[in-house]
């Protein structure tokens, strides 16, 4: 069942808290360019390659390349005279172990591409040269797994070493942490305390569940004995997990992932609490509160006794880490539910915020509350982006996180405090009974937004007065008009259903992560517009409610369900009224906070230019945008001379482009076997770099024979 190696007291809002529980004074940062320190880097164990800034001798060690997560190789085989020379070396189908996970990034280690795959996440090791398997893991089957609610998902794996033994280490969709070694797939001897449950192997697993619940008042209020086939009762919460840990310094930290808040009905869940072990042992070294209790800091944001009951706010984005530093860095998203808060008034400190931890000891070094009180579903969907860059002369190692809401919250990831100011505006309250929405919401000065957020004049096309003014008509009759925190609206109320742009699945998001340039300092986006519109009902009348649902309490509000499009892609006689393009990709130059380039997310389909350039309304008029790219996030790896990007071209075809990191300039195009899907990833084996690509039905290889 498991390995056969032969088969297949501040305020919050107003600036970053720190550990000494004092307010730091708010002052503009600056930031400083990476140095690489090839020299020191070369001569360090394997342990500690590629954990920053980019990978070390071609490999890809981490999920995200190196704990900085920039997706940056320094391989400079594959370039702009040469790119197009790209074929495919070899594919992999993954149907032997069923579908294909949906977002998977595999990391080459030692000789090995080894990755996970299938609802049942199963561990995979692969030639690099040829795609065969070399060994594969299963974890037994449970209740817990069956009734998962994130199977197919999983990233990818974590690596690191013990006394010079390359060791895997994977959580899956029951919430299990397991240790394999790297060249065998066997689970590790001596490792963790095993696991009570027929099948499983007597040492390199550990139960998460049991470690999580553990001294949580709800499951020692059951006064149930733990059985750890079922895991934690559907009663009082949901756990799972969607990406792998990360390990920094010897330590393995592990972060989790509860039900979808747009699903929930409901009010109990158990909090997505950090758990770290001791990467030789698996003993458990400590736990960090995503929901503070009493006597621990943030707890005050909490203004009534919805800490002791409800959840989530878990960390399913993967991790980023500076081993240096000692720190890794957890993004997290909102409490239980989406959509409405009314039970859980204040702040609700640790949800959608990030989160610095000392890796030895879990103390938080600092946080950044990027939304307060959450309900807009803005949970954060990748990992931060480390990179050390020059802000007006000054030197600062910078942490930049990418969000839905298609801004960069740019700090200093020693403290916290924010490289440009951010500043606390204004927003709508709720018209929801019950509901306390904060008065206030941090807004990036710098740099500006890569997307369209909410719904504004600004944003109509204005190729014409006329146009324009015929496009404002449209917008103004449909009441299209809306600000990036709007609350949703409940059933029965006169205004109607809510608009919320970019909404829950716009601008960044977890199928695509952003990738960065961290020699230069330059971060690439991928994103697109977006609106839903937003209304709830009561929690008992609500259309998701169901026996599977987590909790037992209907919350007095609910999602009725979200409805894509709509004001979103409003026309004026077909042609769209807002500017483009519908999905992007952005260059901002994180030394100075300005935007490079943007440029359209492949090639929009050809009957959509054709049709917006023999537009009656715009015949004779210069600067139309006739392509306007395609929704959608694109799969993209940085490289020293360029940026790599999926797309589609104006015909359908699924393409790879490399562009030009400083213009933009779409400098080739190549095939792609199929659509792809999540990361991609660049290295070197024996000699020859490769690029990476995840299909629908398993792997691709690319390269220039």
């Amino acid at each position: 069942m498991w390995a056969d190696p032969q088969s297949s007291g501040c305020n919050p809002r107003e600036k970053p808290i720190m550990t000494n529980n004092t307010c730091p004074r708010v002052r503009p940062f600056s930031i400083f360019r990476l140095t690489l320190v090839l020299g020191v880097l070369m001569s360090a164990p394997l342990a500690l390659m590629a954990q920053g800034p980019g990978t070390e001798d071609g490999l890809w060690t981490f999920l995200g390349g190196d704990a900085w997560h920039t997706r940056y190789t320094p391989s400079t085989q594959i370039t702009a005279a040469n790119f197009e020379n790209l074929e495919v070396l070899w594919e992999w189908d993954a149907g032997s172990f069923g579908p294909s996970t949906n977002r998977a990034t595999p990391s080459l280690i030692d000789g090995k591409l080894i990755t996970v795959t299938g609802y049942r996440r199963h561990v995979v090791a692969l030639d690099p040269a040829s795609g065969e398997v070399l060994w594969s893991f299963t974890e037994p089957n449970t209740h817990r797994w069956e009734y998962s609610m994130r199977q197919g998902y999983g990233k990818g794996i974590a690596y690191g070493e013990i006394d010079g033994r390359g060791v895997v280490y994977i959580t899956t969709p029951a919430f299990f942490l397991h240790a394999l070694d790297a060249d065998t797939g066997l689970p590790l001897e001596g490792w963790g305390e095993g696991v009570p449950i027929p099948g499983f192997p007597s040492s390199g697993s550990v139960d998460l569940v049991a470690d999580l619940i553990e001294g949580w008042g709800p499951w020692e209020d059951l006064n149930r004995e733990y059985d750890p086939y079922m895991g934690i009762p559907l009663e009082i919460g949901y756990i799972t997990a969607s990406s792998p840990p990360i390990v920094v310094n010897d330590v393995v930290i592990v972060g989790n992932s509860a039900e979808q808040g747009y699903n929930q009905t409901r009010m109990e869940n158990v909090p997505g609490d950090i758990l770290a072990y001791d990467a030789r042992t698996g003993d458990l070294k400590w736990r960090f509160n995503v929901i503070p209790r009493p006597g621990e800091f943030g707890h005050d944001t909490w203004e009534n006794d919805a800490w002791q009951w409800t959840g989530d706010i878990s960390s399913w984005a993967p991790m980023s880490a500076d081993p240096e530093l000692g720190l890794v860095y957890i993004v997290t998203n909102g409490t239980t539910i989406d959509y409405y808060g009314g039970f859980h008034p204040g702040d609700n400190l640790f949800s959608t915020s990030i989160i610095a931890l000392n890796v030895e000891t879990g103390e938080r070094a600092w946080h950044y509350q990027m939304v307060h009180h959450d309900i807009w579903n803005y949970d954060t969907p990748t990992a931060p982006i480390l990179m050390d860059v020059t802000v007006d002369g000054r030197e600062i190692k910078g942490l930049f996180q990418a969000s839905k809401q298609a801004f960069v919250y740019a700090l200093n990831r020693e403290n916290g405090e924010p490289i440009w100011p951010i500043e606390e505006r204004p927003v709508p309250a709720s018209r929801v009974p019950g509901e306390q929405l904060s008065p206030t919401q941090p807004f990036p000065t710098r740099p500006a937004p890569y997307d369209l957020q909410g719904r504004t004049p600004d944003h109509l096309i204005d190729y014409t007065p006329e146009i324009y003014q015929a496009a404002l008509q449209v917008a103004q009759e449909g009441n299209f008009f809306n600000a990036l925190f709007d609350p949703p609206t409940h059933v029965g109320d006169p205004a109607g259903p809510a608009w919320n742009c970019p909404g829950g699945a716009g601008g960044t998001n977890i199928t695509g992560p952003p990738v960065a340039d961290p020699v230069q300092g330059i971060m690439f986006f991928t994103s697109h517009s977006n609106c839903f519109r937003l209304v709830v009902v009561p929690g008992v009348e609500a259309p998701l409610e169901g026996p599977n649902q987590s909790g037992t309490t209907h919350s007095d509000w609910a999602a009725r369900g979200t409805t894509a499009g709509g004001g979103g892609r409003a026309t004026l006689d077909g042609l769209p009224i807002w500017k483009g393009p519908d999905g992007r990709l952005v260059a901002i130059d994180m030394n100075t906070g300005d935007h490079l380039w943007t440029i359209p997310h492949g090639d929009a389909p050809q009957q959509q230019q054709d049709m917006i350039r023999n537009h009656p309304l715009l015949q004779g008029v210069e600067g139309v945008e006739v392509n306007r790219g395609r929704p959608g996030h694109a799969a993209m790896v940085v490289t020293p001379d360029l940026l790599i990007a999926s797309g589609q071209t104006a015909d359908g075809a699924q393409s790879l482009f490399s562009i030009d990191k400083r213009t933009g300039e779409r400098i080739g195009t190549v095939p792609l076997p199929g659509a792809t899907r999540y990361g991609m990833s660049s290295w070197v084996h024996e000699g020859q770099q490769i690029i990476l690509i995840q299909l629908l039905s398993g792997l691709a290889a690319m390269g220039v024979r």
